[in-house]
Formats: structure tokens, sequence, C-alpha cells
């Protein structure tokens, strides 16, 4: 478990690695992932590379357990807004309104796609 959990963090280390180097407009564990998910098809399309990490579904096994605890990454984002409770009680009212503004506007833009993509189909088929 701890070779694949090596290998989960080196994907993200060296997508980290890369976006910072490049000064890609993309997070850096988002790279890693996708590298991770390219080790992973390459596992599945050629046996030999199913060594060490890589076989028995050790990354599998080792990202299952991550993810059962992953409600533990949550804790450090609850003391920010705790430490700012000062801030938010003076802007309480503003981030209230923002909040419910984008929301409306958010399902106004999703009616409206979807009714115009509804519509460019029956288009379609009438022809």
């Amino acid at each position: 478990m701890l070779a694949s959990l090596g290998l989960i963090l080196l994907c993200q280390l060296i997508g980290e690695a890369v976006v910072r180097g490049l000064g890609l407009p993309l997070p850096g564990p988002v790279l890693g992932l996708l590298l991770l998910l390219i080790v992973l098809l390459a596992r599945d399309r050629f046996a030999l590379l199913a060594r060490g990490p890589l076989r028995d579904g050790g990354i599998e096994t080792a990202s299952k357990g991550l993810l059962v605890h992953l409600s533990l990454l949550f804790v450090p984002a609850g003391v920010g807004v705790v430490q700012e409770l000062d801030l938010l009680a003076s802007h309480g009212i503003a981030i209230v309104v923002v909040l419910a503004l984008s929301v409306v506007v958010t399902l106004l833009a999703t009616v409206l796609t979807f009714r115009l993509v509804s519509r460019l189909l029956r288009q379609q088929d009438a022809r």
C-alpha cells in the first residue's frame, strides 16, 4: 500500500512540477491525476507494466483508503472559515446575496441551454 500511495503522490508531484515549471493555468493535482490515468490505462493495455504498486489492484486499494477519509480534508477549510468569522459577520449579507444570485443565474443558464438544445434537436429531427 505504501508503494501505491507513493505512486499516487509521485504523479501529483510531477503534475505540480510541470504546471509550475510551464506556468500552465491548471491545478497541478489535476495534471497529476491525468498522468495517473495514463499510467493505469497503460497498465491495463500492457501486462508488462503490471509490476510493483501497479499489480493486484494496489492503486485502487490505496485510493479507496484515501476516499474513506476524504472528509478529513475539509477540516482545514472549516478552520479557515472559523478564523474569519469577524469578516463573515461584517460581509455576511453581501455573501448570502451573491450566493443566492449565482444560484439563480446558474439555474437560468441551465434552463436556457436545455431549451436551446431541445429546440435544435427538434429542428434536426424534423428534417
